[in-house]
């Protein structure tokens, strides 16, 4: 039984074979090499997570059968055996009745393709292969798959989620400037301090304020500045003795409280500064009065700039003088003593002192200040940690000890953190930007991405991420423009990717960790991209020797195609 089957399966094949002759399936197999195949890229390229295949093909004259549809199917294969089938298209020759394109027998022909489809790791190393099913009716012959292209670039698979967040600034000033002021006041044309001026409350509170800051550590003061006025009736010359003699008698008088004090005995401590005619505190006591006429003087001020004719036009309105002499003129017969202190905070070192012995006597401030003054990241954690906690209201604890759980690469406990402090600042660009940074970090370029555009003006930082979400776009020139003047792995990458290897190589050069293995590696792809091999080898080479990693990567990676074969790559890459 099973030698009668054999025989029929035998003679069953024959008959195929034979009418796949007649049907001219076995010549367009035989001759299957006459179709010319072209692959744009080649290698591929991935762009944004995905690889575009533009395949065409030349079918040559006399070659194509009348009655014959092929299905034309480009496949990537990896080195591991697996397949990915693209999309198929359909040809057929001119006696066949279908939509298809057209192949003259006579003429010949031609198809074009294109497919995209997202990239896989089994892309990097693998063959492009077209494969054809040819058919007349139903009869069929597969023709022997054909390579027409090798492996998919990868290089924008390089982009380093290094998403940059903000961490908000201190306020801290250790030195404060602060004033005291009191006034002694003079009858008319004396100058003398009488007693009763020097028991007043102002000047109590003065001298006990001086007496106190001779004392204090954290108190410096800086000067004294007297400033005194003589009003504006009478004789300019009288005034002008008036105001210089009253700065003496207030001079005097402080000159008394701060006898002890030895830097008051600087040269330059105290200042005087003597105004002969107050008319600009006169105009200031009118405004502020409720004397009658008091537009119609101020408007005289504003008609006369010469002192003695505006006395005479303020003096004809009899009855408004006269409340003018009663209420403001006295107001304007004083000195004022005006003191400058430095109010001095707690140095560095008292801070971190403070910090490690008693953190809850510092203000908000000081403590965001203190977070500064080390680059060890698990004391700034523990300063944030302790500010948050000291301050729940503010919220550039939890902000900031996000921003150092980001750089410790603890990406959900920083986001957690932004998220407190989201609670209490919500549409703060910072924190936005920040739980950008996480998004992206994470991953999710999306979400990333319209936080980064809520964020905007938060600082130079979110340009910087937009150019990540650009790159993983494949929007190189815009990313270029985000990331500006950054001398960074991804502006360099976004510059190469841009068609701009020497300013790749430029960005390369500049950047703080320049010396590190992917800069190397990157260095690498743009002299193998410029054929300048020296620069390829050296950068490869220095970049193996940091991370022995790198030689697989090298290995499989198209932008070294060329050089697979070179003894030199072997080499280095073994």
């Amino acid at each position: 039984m099973k030698r009668i089957s054999y025989v029929y399966l035998a003679s069953l094949l024959m008959v195929v074979f034979a009418f796949s002759s007649c049907t001219g399936l076995k010549k367009m197999k035989k001759m299957q090499s006459v179709i010319k195949y072209t692959l744009l890229p080649n290698p591929l390229e991935m762009h944004a997570d995905s690889v575009v295949i533009n395949v065409t093909g030349k079918f040559p004259e006399k070659y194509y059968k009348k009655k014959v549809t092929c299905e034309i199917t480009p496949v990537l294969k990896s080195t591991s055996g697996t397949e990915i089938p693209l999309k198929m298209i359909k040809v057929q020759g001119e006696k066949v009745q279908d939509n298809n394109p057209v192949i003259k027998n006579l003429g010949g022909g031609s198809f074009s393709y294109t497919d995209k489809v997202a990239y896989t790791q089994d892309m990097r190393v693998c063959d492009v292969n077209v494969k054809i099913h040819a058919v007349v009716k139903k009869k069929f012959a597969d023709f022997d798959p054909v390579t027409i292209g090798q492996g998919t670039i990868a290089t924008p698979g390089l982009l380093e989620k290094d998403s940059k967040a903000i961490a908000a600034k201190d306020k801290f000033v250790r030195i404060i400037p602060e004033t005291k002021e009191a006034q002694i006041m003079y009858l008319i044309n004396q100058s003398n301090v009488r007693p009763g001026e020097l028991n007043k409350d102002e000047m109590k509170t003065l001298k006990k304020y001086l007496a106190a800051t001779q004392t204090n550590v954290r108190k410096e003061i800086k000067g004294v500045k007297i400033s005194s006025y003589a009003s504006p009736d009478g004789t300019e010359e009288l005034n002008a003795k008036l105001s210089t003699n009253r700065g003496t008698s207030g001079t005097t008088t402080i000159k008394g409280e701060l006898k002890k004090y030895e830097k008051a005995k600087a040269e330059g401590f105290f200042s005087e500064k003597a105004t002969a005619e107050d008319w600009d505190g006169f105009q200031t006591l009118m405004q502020q009065s409720d004397i009658a006429d008091k537009d119609l003087i101020i408007r005289v001020l504003s008609m006369y700039s010469d002192p003695i004719q505006r006395e005479k036009e303020i003096k004809n309105l009899s009855k408004a003088y006269t409340q003018v002499a009663d209420k403001v003129l006295p107001k304007l017969r004083r000195s004022v003593l005006t003191v400058n202190v430095d109010s001095i905070g707690r140095s560095d070192d008292e801070l971190n002192n403070a910090f490690d012995t008693l953190p809850t006597i510092l203000s908000v401030e000081e403590l965001l200040y203190t977070a500064t003054l080390t680059k060890d990241l698990n004391r700034q954690l523990k300063i944030y940690q302790a500010t948050s906690s000291q301050y729940p209201n503010d919220w550039r604890g939890f902000n900031n000890a996000g921003f150092v759980l980001i750089a410790q690469n603890n990406n959900a406990d920083a986001k957690a953190q932004f998220e407190k402090a989201k609670t209490i600042e919500a549409g703060n660009t910072m924190i936005l930007n920040n739980l950008g940074a996480c998004a992206l970090r994470d991953g999710d370029f999306v979400k990333a991405e319209e936080y980064f555009k809520s964020a905007n003006g938060a600082g130079a930082e979110v340009n910087y991420n937009l150019g990540i979400c650009a790159v993983k776009k494949a929007d190189y020139n815009g990313a270029v423009t985000y990331f500006g003047t950054y001398c960074t792995f991804n502006a360099a990458l976004a510059k190469l990717l841009s068609g701009n290897a020497d300013a790749a190589t430029k960005a390369i050069d500049c950047a703080e960790d320049k010396d590190r293995d992917m800069m190397y590696y990157l260095k690498a792809v743009i002299g193998a991209r410029q054929a300048n091999t020296d620069l390829m080898y050296n950068s490869l080479r220095a970049a193996i020797n940091k991370n022995a990693n790198l030689n697989g990567l090298a290995k499989t990676d198209m932008e070294f195609i060329k050089y697979f074969s070179d003894d030199t790559f072997k080499t280095i890459v073994k």
